[in-house]
């Protein structure tokens, strides 16, 4: 069949138009389909690094909304297994013009903890030590300074939103490492300016444990130390707190299956109807064909492989777009979620689509016209 390969190259243009807007459709959809892949294996099967994965994050069970005690903090520290515990608050609050390309993650923390729990992190000597020292401190990710342009030294404003108050900071340090697209200032100088009934509250406890091996025993024992609190807490590791966020949307995995489907079943309706035309057009030239020796196998090779590679070829469009999609969203999402990139079996599967897209979509009308008898197409009038 490969000499008729020419053969088919051909029939695909014979009417361009027609070809390069099914390439298109199909492109389109299977870009879709692939930026879909990309968020699901982001979410559900993105690997967890070695620090993260020795991490543990405490909140209130009823909501993250609910704020946790200052002293849960010595107590969960008590616990066997646990190597250092930071409590955060996030403040949220207003930058400059609020713009979402200036937007970057504020928590207040304890910084002589922080560093100890986000080991990964690294932030030079000096520039630490003025950290401590300075109560307005603040200490930026690299990514953060890179994207937003904080620079050492810089002073700053942020009105609360949250929070009835509005800080002053000074850029401290700027520490490097993995997903360091984020801030830390001191939780002292925030609860200074908080009424009485706010301070001494924490937003979420960020737990480091000794080992992997004794994250599930840290959690229980945490949860276990608070059931009859007055308020009760929730340990989970940090990849399924981040998570956590995603759920509250509902079943995304759920959700984002089905539009796969129904974009897959879609684009192949449509392709089945340009492909039905095609067909029709051509039912003379089968004909012909078989006036020349092409059995009906052949002929349905033939218009079988039309199609497909048409559906390849957009597939590959489609794949390349959903690539450079995932870099895109991976720096969106930068300080809350990492790892959209095409994973590598989304290739195949999105390339195995496109594949299911042209054969499913061409299959009866090319076994309809395979199968029509010579006199029959000889006298077709198109």
């Amino acid at each position: 069949m490969f000499k008729f390969f020419p053969l088919v190259g051909k029939n695909l243009f014979r009417n361009s138009r027609r070809t390069i807007l099914t390439v298109l459709s199909v492109a389109a959809s299977l870009f879709l389909l692939g930026v879909l892949l990309t968020v699901y294996a982001a979410f559900y099967f993105r690997d967890t690094p070695a620090d993260q994965a020795q991490r543990l994050i405490t909140r209130h069970k009823v909501s993250l909304t609910q704020a946790l005690p200052a002293y849960y903090g010595a107590k969960i520290e008590s616990i066997p297994g646990v190597e250092a515990i930071a409590a955060m608050n996030w403040f949220g609050g207003i930058y400059k013009d609020n713009k979402p390309e200036e937007f970057f993650a504020r928590f207040a923390v304890e910084p002589e903890q922080i560093f100890k729990v986000y080991k990964e992190f690294d932030v030079p000597p000096d520039q630490y030590q003025a950290f401590l020292d300075d109560r307005q401190g603040l200490a930026v990710g690299r990514m953060t300074a890179d994207r937003v342009g904080l620079e050492l030294g810089q002073r700053f404003t942020i009105s609360g939103d949250i929070y009835p108050l509005d800080l002053e900071l000074t850029v401290s340090a700027i520490f490097d490492g993995p997903d360091s697209d984020t801030t830390y200032f001191h939780k002292k100088y925030l609860d200074e300016g908080l009424p009485q009934g706010m301070k001494d509250m924490v937003g979420i406890y960020a737990i480091r444990t000794t080992s992997v091996d004794n994250v599930g025993a840290v959690a229980r024992a945490v949860d276990a130390m608070f059931r009859n609190a007055p308020e009760p807490t929730k340990t989970e590791t940090e990849a399924a707190f981040q998570l956590a966020f995603v759920n509250q949307i509902g079943n995304i995995k759920l959700f984002l299956l089905s539009i796969a489907g129904a974009v897959v079943f879609t684009i192949m309706l449509v392709s089945a109807n340009t492909m039905a035309m095609s067909v029709r057009e051509r039912i003379r030239e089968v004909g012909v064909l078989k006036t020349l020796g092409f059995t009906s196998a052949g002929v349905l090779a033939l218009i079988l492989s039309e199609a497909a590679l048409t559906a390849l070829v957009g597939g590959a469009l489609g794949v390349t777009g959903a690539m450079a999609a995932g870099v895109f969203l991976e720096k969106a999402a930068a300080g809350f979620f990492t790892g959209f990139r095409m994973p590598a079996w989304g290739v195949p599967v999105c390339l195995g689509a496109s594949l299911v897209i042209g054969l499913g979509s061409s299959l009866i009308p090319a076994i309809s016209a395979s199968h029509t008898r010579i006199t029959e197409a000889l006298r077709h009038s198109g």
